[in-house]
């Protein structure tokens, strides 16, 4: 019996597959193997690096025409620079320019730009009335109006110190 036990185990050794990844994983790498493109290692592509792959937008002034490429003059790029000789005005701000700094503007700011003169006429009539007194603040305009008022010069522009605020004489 012990000799018929030697025989099954010599069988099953040879029998038997064994797979050992841990060579394999600890071995040098041969990176020729690899196909790794436009990297390292694929000849193809070290003896193709005169074909550029990529233009990255740059157009060619040529049109292909029945498998030829023929240049066209009219699609070469050219700065067109103007003659400024004799231009009075200096292309720089000149550094003893006066230095413009502007605050945040704030909500007391656009109150004092927007309301601040109908508020006062109202208290200059004599309106006392809410409902007269919500009528003259009123901001409803047509859509004609409102563009007109948005494409004005200085529509933008809400000045610290206009004539206004000064003769409201308010304490900030």
């Amino acid at each position: 019996m012990s000799c018929g036990s030697q025989q099954i185990r010599l069988l099953w050794h040879i029998q038997r597959r064994a797979i050992s990844t841990s060579g394999a994983l600890r071995g040098k790498r041969n990176f020729r193997k690899f196909q790794v493109h436009n990297i390292r290692g694929n000849l193809q592509d070290k003896n193709n690096k005169a074909v550029p792959r990529e233009t990255y937008g740059k157009r060619e002034p040529v049109i292909e025409q029945e498998g030829k490429s023929v240049f066209v003059p009219g699609l070469v790029p050219e700065l067109v620079v103007p003659d400024l000789t004799g231009f009075e005005l200096k292309p720089y701000v000149s550094y003893r320019a006066a230095e413009v700094t502007q605050g945040e503007f704030t909500a007391r700011d656009l109150f004092d730009a927007i309301y601040s003169e109908k508020v006062s006429k109202a208290f200059e009539e004599g309106i006392e009335d809410e409902e007269a007194h919500a009528r003259v603040l009123s901001e409803h305009l047509t859509k004609e109006e409102a563009w007109k008022r948005a494409r004005q010069t200085g529509s933008d522009i809400f000045p610290a110190d206009c004539q206004s605020q000064k003769s409201l004489k308010i304490d900030f």
